[in-house]
């Protein structure tokens, strides 16, 4: 018993030693070499039995097919010399081929048939060689030279007596046959019945070792599994209370245990950490808004005090009598301009809405562009197209105005002949497509590039106020809206605005 059990632990400390692949390894080679046993047992025992007893029921068969060939030629050799026509001579040639044929079939091993058989096999060939040498003889004698009649019946008499000697042998050989096969076949019989008996045990066998393999697997590898599967599960509703996954194993599984074990001590401490700088954050953030709404109000503050610099409304009277004035001498240009001056201040000045109406927007674009192609001649040009109903779609205030603006003075008026602004707007899918493009003089690839990634972090200082502004408030007041900049160095730029409608 204590051999036993040291072995077991030996074994089963070898098991735990193996890695995870050499563990399935030995698993599959276990199962292929019972598979394999199986197949062997079962071959051995199909050519054992069928072996056996297929050559005896040939043998018989072989010795059954003689005499029924040698039957049939005797009655076909009687049949023919008693009518000599071409029918009974072609019956009578194809006994004889299958008596020879059967003849030659016969077994003559010496070895496998044995000394009885050998001798009766030894004289039916030799005794049908003599028969077939006298028989032809009688015919050719009886067609070319003629025999008297005493001569024919003494020949004819010899060959009858010969064919039952041959009839003889045959049955003395199915006898013979007949008896060896019975005697093998009880032979066998006995070797057959323990064939169970053997399969039995060699069954139990292999369902004992598939078992104590099963449960070192499902001991080693299964219940560890589990284990961290519930535990996983408990760590995911916050729980870190469960006690570590302890095994015994030197393989993956091992490892892996043990890195969870570490892995839910250094969690739970983060965790916990992360709770507490959680609370100073909160701390900080609610610091932060409260700094955030004070530099609020004074940004307010100060907007007013700068809008109350200027009394609007000494501007907009000083304004419109200088355009009085303007239209008193007749010069119109001159109107124009103090008019479109007039009304960007007043959008600029009393516009407190944080939406307003395309049309009002795109009315202070061409106030702005009209002032600016006096100042730049026939240096600048430009071309609205709206396909969408300015009058009911609202877009952010101060859109549209800063981005021509910004490609007056950083596109256009760079390129010494001057360019072209084309702005476009369409609606498609609920959304309003807004294209703002010049052909002033662009960026490269690396400016844009820094543009961009200025516009994504927010960095009003690095592409300015206005476009930064845009980028902030469209993605800020609209879900799903967009601002994308695009230019090529030499050709210009575009900016494509994305706004879904708000009726």
């Amino acid at each position: 018993m204590k051999v036993g059990r040291w072995g077991t632990k030996k074994l089963h400390e070898k098991w735990l030693s193996f890695t995870l692949k050499q563990k399935i390894k030995t698993i599959a080679a276990m199962v292929i070499l019972i598979v394999a046993l199986s197949i062997i047992f079962n071959i051995v025992i199909l050519d054992f039995a069928l072996n056996g007893f297929n050559q005896i029921l040939e043998d018989n068969s072989k010795c059954h097919d003689y005499q029924a060939a040698m039957e049939e030629e005797t009655m076909a050799f009687k049949n023919y010399v008693k009518d000599r026509s071409d029918e009974s001579k072609i019956l009578f040639e194809t006994a004889c081929a299958r008596t020879e044929r059967s003849v030659s079939e016969l077994p003559f091993d010496y070895e496998r048939v044995g000394n009885e058989r050998y001798s009766i096999t030894w004289s039916i060939r030799n005794g049908y060689e003599n028969y077939s040498r006298w028989r032809d003889l009688f015919l050719l004698g009886k067609d070319e030279n003629g025999f008297s009649i005493t001569q024919y019946i003494n020949e004819l008499y010899r060959i009858y007596r010969m064919q039952d000697y041959l009839s003889d042998y045959g049955k003395r050989l199915v006898q013979s046959t007949l008896r060896e096969g019975s005697d093998a076949y009880h032979t066998k019989v006995p070797i057959l019945y323990r064939f169970p008996v053997i399969i039995l045990v060699l069954a139990v066998l292999s369902i004992s070792g598939t078992f104590y393999v099963s449960r070192m697997m499902h001991r080693d590898m299964v219940v560890p599994v589990v284990r961290l599967a519930c535990i996983s599960r408990k760590i995911a509703g916050n729980d870190f209370s469960n006690e570590d996954v302890e095994v015994e194993n030197q393989d993956e599984i091992g490892e892996l245990v043990r890195a969870f074990n570490k892995m839910k001590h250094s969690t739970n401490q983060y965790i916990t950490t992360l709770k507490e700088k959680n609370e100073m954050a909160d701390l900080l953030h609610k610091e932060e808004i409260e700094k955030m709404e004070i530099e609020k109000r004074l940004d307010a503050t100060k907007l007013e005090l700068l809008k109350n610099q200027i009394n609007p409304h000494f501007l907009f009277n000083t304004l419109n009598m200088i355009s009085c004035m303007a239209k008193l001498e007749d010069a119109g240009t001159t109107e124009r301009m103090i008019e479109c001056l007039g009304n960007l201040f007043r959008y600029n000045l009393k516009t407190p809405e944080s939406e307003v109406l395309l049309k009002k927007e795109l009315q202070v674009v061409s106030d702005y562009m009209y002032l600016q192609q006096m100042r730049f001649g026939s240096r600048l040009h430009y071309d609205i197209q709206c396909l969408a109903d300015s009058s009911r779609i609202m877009i952010p205030t101060f859109t549209l105005q800063p981005l021509v603006e910004n490609a007056v003075m950083h596109g256009i008026s760079k390129k010494e002949e001057g360019g072209s602004i084309r702005i476009r707007i369409w609606e498609k899918d609920q959304k309003i497509i807004i294209s703002i493009a010049d052909t002033g003089v662009g960026m490269s690839e690396e400016s844009l590039g820094e543009l961009r990634e200025a516009l994504a972090a927010h960095s009003t200082s690095r592409v300015g106020i206005g476009a930064g502004n845009i980028y902030q408030r469209i993605h800020r007041m609209y879900d799903g809206g967009d601002f994308q900049i695009y230019s090529r160095q030499g050709c210009g730029t575009a900016v494509l605005l994305t706004i879904p409608v708000r009726l």
